[in-house]
């Protein structure tokens, strides 16, 4: 990946057969950053940078479409926030209530915390617990305290971290960015080994109660979907903490014949991505051995 400046607009490009540039921390920006992109189109078009594409979405709440590019629906999995209790008694099933009150009863205290050295050294704690998770390489794994403290100190400005404590030890954490009236979870973890105390699902009841607070009209938690993988255990998750499916507009917008073709083919989102839900399952079930085999051995030797 390269970051490149055009006209003053910050943007992120990859890709090794087409270059596909978006802007640079797009999903974190606040309206008024991200600038016009109209604007940002032209002057990709005038810089000579040879861009093959240029992708860029809406955000909640503007889900029709503003621009007449090339578009596809993105999809995000959010809140629709009323009030805390609305979301409490409408939208979460019955069992994930009880996990709520199910931490409490273990011992677990949810609050807003400070990023201190003694909440990055907790971080680290968790990063370092296991090299895999979700069945692939767990990219934190290993990282020093100052590269934790970094990576974590973006927009300081609006956000907040919540951690999860038993017995004072933080066994989990919540990054959430505030971005117009919108939350974003930017990092959600806890310990394998305190799963069963729930501390995710209290982390998400306590970050719902500070949005309703501050009046934030969406919380959101990534995507609802990623690819063609539409049903999978983080899917579940979200289902059962009150997250729902909302589709956006996002643009794709070619520079070069060699845009436009892989547009016209479907190639912009990879190969992979053309491949069927089953095979792409297989494969990521595959990988996962894989990593878990490898990863074990490499461990062994080492000690």
């Amino acid at each position: 990946m390269l970051v490149i400046d055009v006209n003053g607009t910050t943007l992120l490009v990859s890709g090794r057969f087409v270059r596909l540039a978006r802007i640079y921390d797009e999903d974190w920006l606040e309206r008024n950053a991200t600038g016009d992109p109209e604007k940002v189109v032209r002057n990709i078009a005038n810089s000579g940078t040879g861009i093959d594409i240029f992708t860029f979405a809406q955000a909640l709440p503007e889900t029709s479409p503003r621009y007449n590019y090339y578009m596809e629906w993105d999809n995000v999995a959010a809140v629709h926030i009323a009030s805390f209790d609305d979301w409490w008694t409408k939208k979460l099933p019955q069992g994930t209530r009880q996990n709520v009150r199910r931490a409490e009863r273990r011992g677990v205290v949810v609050r807003v915390c400070d990023l201190d050295d003694e909440f990055v050294r907790g971080i680290v704690k968790i990063y370092n617990e296991t090299p895999i998770r979700q069945g692939r390489r767990f990219w934190h794994y290993g990282k020093a305290f100052d590269t934790v403290r970094k990576e974590n100190s973006t927009f300081l400005d609006r956000c907040a971290f919540l951690g999860a404590y038993y017995n004072d030890e933080l066994i989990g954490f919540l990054k959430v960015v505030f971005i117009d009236r919108t939350a974003k979870i930017m990092q959600i973890l806890s310990m394998v080994r305190h799963q069963d105390k729930r501390p995710t699902n209290a982390l998400i009841a306590k970050t719902m109660e500070l949005c309703s607070s501050n009046n934030m009209e969406y919380f959101i938690y990534g995507k609802y979907v990623y690819g063609k993988r539409t049903r999978n255990s983080v899917i579940q998750f979200k289902e059962r903490n009150g997250f729902e499916k909302f589709e956006i507009p996002r643009y794709y917008v070619p520079f070069s014949l060699k845009g436009k073709l892989f547009l016209k083919l479907g190639l912009h989102h990879g190969v992979i991505a053309m491949l069927p839900e089953n095979v792409i399952e297989s494969l990521a079930s595959i990988r996962a051995k894989w990593y878990e085999k490898t990863i074990k051995n490499s461990i062994a030797k080492s000690e």
